[in-house]
């Protein structure tokens, strides 16, 4: 992984393509295969301002497919780019992880896109913990029973390996495996993926009380679409 701030924490946003028939294929329906692939962006583009709020980091976007290089890089020019690579999810973290830590940030916080609302002072928090040593690791809990961020001051591929990814254990046996590996763990506040039609009605109920706020490029999508989503 080049990182051109090498001593900052590497904050990784883990992307996929904003594809039609590849991204966010479980909100179809409600969605066609076009509006999911455009939500999928506007998703990316909050999550990409978020990131941006969050000062003295190495910004990074680990994409998938590889080729689709270009297209991140128009996106988010600033930040540094890194094809993702592995069998599966578990694996591809891991790697990141791995790669962040070997060219030189002190730690390394990934994040999803699945969850556009997420307070940036959650992301700091996860950067200052790790940044100043007192922990491990820094995890944030979704409400699905997974996590929407993982940071790691060191390589632990244990955390990784032969998870049941996308089910409901996977935040508890993740804090399991620390506690057998001993690992200092910060706990951060709770949030929610949008990966259901419900949870994507639930986030729309909230940025229309907000006016947006929390994920604007997400709330111009959802505003303009009819007809409008129920929670």
């Amino acid at each position: 992984m080049d990182l051109t701030r090498k001593g900052r924490v590497a904050l990784v946003i883990m992307a996929k393509a904003p594809e039609a028939g590849r991204a966010k294929t479980r909100l179809t329906p409600p969605l066609s295969a076009s509006e999911a692939a455009e939500l999928s962006r506007c998703f990316l583009l909050d999550t990409i301002e978020r990131v941006r709020e969050v000062r003295d980091i190495a910004p990074v976007i680990a994409h998938d497919p590889p080729e689709s290089a270009p297209l991140f890089a128009a996106l988010a020019p600033e930040f540094a780019l890194r094809a993702q690579q592995g069998p599966d999810l578990g694996a591809r973290m891991a790697e990141c992880v791995a790669a962040g830590l070997a060219a030189g940030a002190p730690a390394v916080v990934l994040i999803g896109t699945d969850a556009p609302h997420v307070p940036a002072e959650h992301i700091r928090r996860a950067v200052r913990l790790l940044g100043e040593g007192a922990h491990d690791v820094a995890i944030g809990p979704s409400e699905d029973g997974g996590y929407y961020l993982i940071g790691l001051r060191r390589p632990q591929r244990e955390l990784f390996e032969s998870m049941a990814w996308s089910t409901a254990g996977v935040f508890e046996e993740t804090i399991a495996r620390c506690r057998s590996l001993q690992l200092r763990v910060a706990l951060l506040p709770p949030c929610y993926d949008v990966d259901t039609a419900e949870a994507l009605a639930r986030l729309e109920a909230e940025l229309a009380r907000s006016g947006g706020k929390a994920a604007p490029r997400t709330w111009q999508f959802l505003a303009g679409r009819q007809p409008r989503l129920r929670n």
